[in-house]
């Protein structure tokens, strides 16, 4: 089964990710773009450019496009995640999304669940105080309207989780069966 963390930046996916590989026997993680490029050398701007957002939604495709990927796996973050950032940054005009939806669309439909951890109204994670919430808001807006009403016609099942870190791991092994987690 091959699994996605999505939601926007400082939400708990990682956490959530790094939860779900502690319980989900036989699975591997595969980190987000971001800081597989960051390891690489790419350099993003802050905030980041159109290109930065690019950058990683092309390897997002390449993740999920690639055999090494197959068989039980957790991915931090999916290409939709950055289809929200692209859509809310300054420059989305310049953003053509029907260019890249048939790569996406085929890319996303191999995802067995996406698993959608929204912004909730307790805040859990603190923004720096020289990022700017709102931002994040849009992309966790755009984020939701993407992955629940899904006008693009991905056909992927998605699960939106809420609450502290642990109710949401149950929610995803509770979604799961149980079954395929270690006790």
């Amino acid at each position: 089964m091959r699994i996605a963390v999505s939601g926007a930046h400082r939400v708990g996916k990682s956490t959530l990710v790094e939860a779900l590989e502690e319980r989900l026997e036989g699975y591997r993680v595969v980190e987000e773009p971001y800081r597989l490029l960051e390891e690489e050398g790419h350099e993003f701007g802050f905030p980041p450019s159109l290109e930065d957002f690019l950058e990683q939604l092309r390897r997002s495709l390449e993740l999920l496009e690639d055999e090494e990927t197959a068989g039980h796996v957790v991915f931090d973050r999916c290409p939709l995640d950055f289809l929200g950032y692209l859509l809310t940054h300054d420059d989305a005009e310049s953003f053509d999304v029907e260019e890249w939806l048939p790569r996406v669309r085929a890319a996303v439909q191999t995802l067995d669940l996406i698993v959608f951890v929204p912004i909730e109204g307790d805040e859990r994670i603190r923004l720096p105080s020289h990022e700017e919430p709102a931002p994040r808001a849009a992309v966790d807006e755009k984020l939701a309207w993407v992955l629940l009403d899904d006008p693009f016609g991905m056909g992927v099942e998605v699960l939106c989780v809420e609450g502290p870190p642990s109710a949401r791991m149950a929610q995803v092994l509770e979604h799961l069966g149980g079954t395929r987690h270690s006790p």
